[in-house]
């Protein structure tokens, strides 16, 4: 069950209404809490608060997030700040549950944050999106993909700088497509994420006259794979695509097992990360070398500049980085094409700044062509998207993924497709 809880900003923050069902086998509610926070005075200074996930399980989603956003502060203070002042970063860790994501955005409200980055999984942004259009401050995601996004009447403060699952679907087959494989089994979990992907993924392949072999989903709490396993290799497929999370990983075990070649295996952004083949094999993680990984990240010039900051664990990790940077990037430019930091000012300005105008492809470059009284075109590392916000929300218009391979515990990027939504129905 999801869980709403709401901002109240005077003298202070009140967070309201705090619930969430229980996981334990008993099924009781949690008891309602309300916090009281100490609001900081309006400022005319851009304050960012940096949802990201350090803990749970999209934790290996938040190094290139966290590099990307710390990039992108970088550049806009070296430029000059957003009008006139340095831009101030403040972190927060989502973690899975609301009560870590709301108290985590709380904190960084009541310490002055003016605009928000996440949060990166689309039930946490789902968790505070209500508040933060209460309260008129802006949010970007960098990675909700989620298609609920587009119609939500609360988001009227929400943009996102990646497109929703389906966007994804034809990167996947026209990659299958290119390396000579005909005969397809998609494999995803029973969720919305999975389910919408496999469904997109199988419809992109149909179009372009592949062989769907096998569709096949699984519980996402299974502890053994044998009879998908089974059912996917009894198809006799060339090629399998694996839509999941971490614990895809003992899938992926069987299916190399059952005599599948990495090469033979693609997987999407839940898996896009080098530690992946350690949940395949803790004892071998080059076991999935060859595997061909496909998410959504900046263009390859950034990329590489992401990895050369990375850790040296988290080499080849870029996925959403570039969406990160340019969520960053894009709320600046708002606010200084409004001349304000206000939430209504800023949030006007992102559909102006990303979608008319004369092209720009820096902070520094846009910001004068904004000082020179010129309409832009932020063209972003994870872009050029042209944010729009028909519905209230604000979708991008093109999706700019990486392919890579996974080799020597690292993920090596061999390509890049941009995908047009008004070419795929997004």
């Amino acid at each position: 069950m999801k869980t709403r809880w709401w901002l109240r900003v005077g003298a202070v923050f009140a967070v309201l209404a705090l619930a969430a069902a229980a996981c334990g086998d008993n099924g009781d509610d949690k008891a309602e809490e309300e916090r009281k926070i100490e609001a900081k005075p309006a400022t005319d200074r851009l304050v960012i608060g940096s949802l990201r996930a350090e803990t749970g399980s999209l934790a290996f989603l938040g190094p290139p997030v966290i590099v990307g956003t710390d990039l992108a502060i970088e550049d806009v203070n070296a430029a000059g700040g957003v009008l006139g002042q340095q831009v101030e970063l403040l972190t927060g860790d989502e973690g899975e549950d609301a009560a870590r994501v709301s108290d985590s955005l709380s904190r960084m409200l009541g310490e002055g944050a003016n605009a928000i980055v996440g949060a990166m999984a689309s039930g946490q942004t789902q968790e505070v999106i209500q508040g933060l259009s209460d309260e008129e401050i802006p949010e970007c995601s960098p990675s909700n993909t989620s298609t609920v996004f587009g119609d939500q009447t609360n988001a009227n403060f929400y943009f996102r700088t990646v497109p929703p699952d389906a966007a994804v679907a034809p990167v996947f087959a026209d990659k299958i497509l290119a390396d000579g494989r005909g005969n397809i089994a998609v494999v995803a979990r029973q969720d919305d994420y999975g389910e919408t992907l496999l469904q997109e993924t199988v419809s992109a392949l149909q179009s372009r006259g592949a062989t769907v072999a096998a569709q096949v989903t699984y519980d996402p709490d299974t502890t053994t794979f044998d009879s998908e396993v089974e059912e996917i290799t009894a198809a006799n497929p060339d090629a399998v695509v694996v839509v999941s999370f971490a614990e895809g990983g003992p899938l992926v075990s069987g299916l190399l097992e059952a005599g599948l070649t990495p090469n033979q295996l693609y997987g999407g952004d839940g898996i896009f990360y080098p530690a992946f083949g350690e949940e395949v094999d803790p004892d071998n993680p080059n076991v999935i070398d060859g595997m061909v990984l496909i998410g959504a990240t900046g263009g390859t010039d950034f990329n590489t500049r992401l990895n050369e900051a990375l850790p040296r664990n988290e080499k080849g990790n870029f996925i959403y980085g570039g969406q990160a940077y340019d969520c960053v990037v894009l709320l600046g430019l708002a606010a200084e094409a409004a001349g304000s930091v206000s939430g209504p000012d800023v949030i006007a300005q992102v559909e102006a700044v990303s979608a008319g105008g004369t092209d720009c492809a820096t902070f520094a470059e846009c910001k004068a062509l904004l000082a020179q009284g010129q309409d832009i075109k932020y063209i972003g590392e994870s872009g050029p998207w042209n944010i729009v916000r028909e519905r209230g929300s604000g979708d991008p218009t093109l999706g700019r993924y990486a392919i890579a391979v996974a080799r020597g515990g690292t993920l090596e990027q061999i390509g890049q497709q941009d995908v047009d939504l008004a070419q795929i129905g997004g």
